[in-house]
């Protein structure tokens, strides 16, 4: 499995002339990563130091053993929520557990699956969510996290019980806000708004992080009541010990963050892989990510993944090589080492507001109006993922996102087309007959049909249902099925379809066979259905077909 690392490859072969672009994006990089780290690790309410040491380890790890050349790793949103879900409900069940020690176990476990998803090669279960599932569970996350951190926005405090009842607890307590911690919110949002719009290529979370401790520092913020972040430990984090005996609990959180934290890392490293570069490996990335969620468990890490922001501001700053990533965890290092004092009087409504404003963008609303315009039925899917996230929560939001891209697969796969081919006029070519082109030309006495897809046990009734329907409209002489888009059948689909072809002799109805693929024409060749059928009903072409059934009606 750690064979063919990529690694000591690009580092034999690292170019020098790299190292001043590589080190401008990674400390670029960093003055968005860091802040964020801290910022996101609020959403998991865990102290800010996690934030750090998840910025630390995983990136270097990720620099060491993965496939993308400019992908930046920490935590995400979508990572941090799941996170937060699973690390409260161990609180609750668990009161006198340490919260390090979970978190050590939900880190190592998401990288311990993500390890035994790669020596099972299951790179491709990242495809099983679909993106208007995927639109949809975003969506429903961000909501969430907006939920979740407006009450440090506002200054008030809430008992969390779930998003809905969150929200109506939020407007009971409105009254209660602090009129200062609220200015420090807003001020932090136009900080953020004004520097995206004017100044867009800065480093702005760094900008309104450093603005608001300014603040608070000149303001006396502590005194009139805001809540400021408080003292953090500096120096290199020290070994954590999992608690194990939470192993059982935080399995199933520990595989949806796991199947996030890929799913989120393959596309981003795919999507920001410039031209002329190899595309990411999903393989070697759950090698890379997985070994690098399991080395920060120990080390105080949340779990962690590729991030798209940080990774495009890494891209766009010059990034050439993974260098730029190990340069990001060294300024990681010196904040912990060198800045944590000066991080303590931090406002956390100046944290919360870089949170909403980075978790927004989760919410989509012109994605979600393209699916719609494209695709009513995977809206509904993406609709109903988004609200599966905001009633069920965000652990089950992940199930429901999982099993409703299942159910919509298993809905396309088990409902395929059948069309009904006219010849287009003057040429030979057939086509689904459709009321754009009514001068098509159909065949007295003959029905041409095409089903679309492998036939199978499950949609096989489907297919002979929609063929019996084509055959009681018209009631042909023959039916030709053209079998040229059926890549393949199986045994069940085979016998359906031959106990088809009894029910149409009775009725007078011949079954013919056309244009059948090497796999489907063996096989029918070798069945009780191939034997009636005989070469003289199975033919290459639809064409071939359609000129022996005119030359049997020519007199």
């Amino acid at each position: 499995m750690l064979a063919n690392l990529p690694a000591p490859s690009w580092l034999r072969a690292y170019d020098t002339t790299f190292l001043k672009a590589d080190t401008v994006a990674g400390l670029t990089a960093a003055a968005v990563v860091i802040p964020k780290s801290m910022a996101y690790a609020t959403i998991a309410d865990l102290p800010l130091q996690v934030g750090l040491y998840t910025a630390f380890l995983p990136m270097v790890v990720y620099a060491l053993l993965g496939s993308s050349r400019t992908l930046s790793v920490s935590t995400t949103t979508t990572i941090a929520i799941l996170s937060a879900a699973a690390l409260g409900e161990v609180a609750q069940a668990h009161p006198d557990a340490s919260i390090a020690g979970a978190t050590a176990v939900l880190a190592g476990l998401t990288g311990a699956l993500l390890l035994a998803a790669r020596i099972l090669r299951l790179g491709f279960v990242a495809n099983f969510i679909s993106d208007p599932v995927l639109t949809g569970f975003k969506a429903g996350i961000g909501v969430v996290i907006v939920i979740d951190q407006v009450p440090k926005l506002l200054g008030i405090h809430i008992d969390k019980a779930g998003t809905i009842n969150d929200a109506f607890a939020i407007l009971r307590h409105v009254p209660e806000t602090s009129p200062v911690t609220l200015a420090v919110a807003v001020g932090t949002f136009v900080v953020i708004g004004l520097f995206e719009k004017f100044v867009p290529r800065s480093p702005v979370p760094l900008v309104a992080i450093g603005g608001s401790i300014a603040a608070s520092v000149l303001l006396g913020l502590k005194g009139q009541g805001v809540s400021v972040v408080g003292s953090i430990p500096s120096g290199f984090p020290s070994p954590t010990m999992p608690e194990l005996a939470l192993a059982f609990q935080l399995w199933p959180a520990a595989a949806g963050i796991a199947l996030m934290s890929f799913t989120e890392t393959i596309a981003v490293g795919r999507a920001f892989a410039r031209e002329g570069e190899p595309r990411p490996d999903s393989n070697q990335e759950l090698v890379a990510i997985g070994a690098g969620n399991v080395v920060g468990a120990f080390f105080g890490a949340m779990p962690s993944g590729g991030g798209a922001s940080q990774t495009a501001v890494n891209t766009n700053a010059g990034a050439r090589t993974q260098v730029s990533e190990l340069v990001t965890a060294a300024a990681a290092v010196a904040t912990m080492l060198f800045l944590a004092p000066v991080l303590a009087p931090m406002p956390n409504a100046a944290l919360a507001a870089v949170v909403i404003a980075y978790s927004i963008g989760l919410v989509d609303p012109a994605e979600l109006a393209a699916i719609r315009r494209l695709r009513t039925l995977e809206f509904r899917w993406a609709l109903a993922a988004f609200v599966g996230v905001i009633l069920l929560g965000t652990l089950q939001g992940i199930l429901a996102a999982v099993l409703l891209s299942m159910a919509s697969l298993l809905f396309m796969v088990n409902n395929p087309p059948v069309h009904v081919l006219a010849r287009k006029p003057g040429t030979n070519v057939f086509r689904p007959r459709s009321a754009e082109h009514p001068e098509d030309e159909l065949v007295p006495g003959l029905v041409v049909a095409r089903p679309e897809g492998r036939m199978y046990f499950a949609n096989a009734p489907v297919m002979v249902e929609k063929v019996r329907g084509l055959v009681e409209q018209d009631s042909p002489a023959i039916l030709v099925l053209d079998c040229g888009a059926i890549p393949g059948v199986e045994f069940t689909a085979l016998k359906m379809l031959s106990d088809g072809e009894k029910a149409l002799r009775e009725r007078g109805v011949e079954l013919w066979l056309a244009a059948l693929n090497p796999e489907a024409l063996d096989l029918v060749r070798r069945s009780p259905l191939g034997a009636r059928l005989g070469e003289g009903r199975m033919f290459f072409t639809v064409e071939a077909a359609v000129d022996a059934f005119r030359a049997r009606k020519a007199p």
